[in-house]
């Protein structure tokens, strides 16, 4: 019987599945592009506004 695993979801491209683009990591859990990108008050505010872009297309 085949297992249903869940594919992370990339949190900085929404709608894309974590690629595991950063060697080591096993997901976003553990990238560090993730976490510098949730550390940096700058880089947050740009991924906060980046988000609500998309969730307007995609209700849109």
């Amino acid at each position: 019987m085949a297992s249903k695993l869940a594919t992370p979801k990339c949190p900085l491209r929404p709608g894309d599945p974590c690629s595991l683009c950063v060697p080591g990591a096993t997901g976003p859990q553990d990238c560090q592009t993730v976490r510098l990108v949730m550390e940096d008050p700058d880089l947050r505010e740009l991924w906060k506004q980046k988000q609500a872009e998309w969730r307007a297309k995609s209700v849109a």
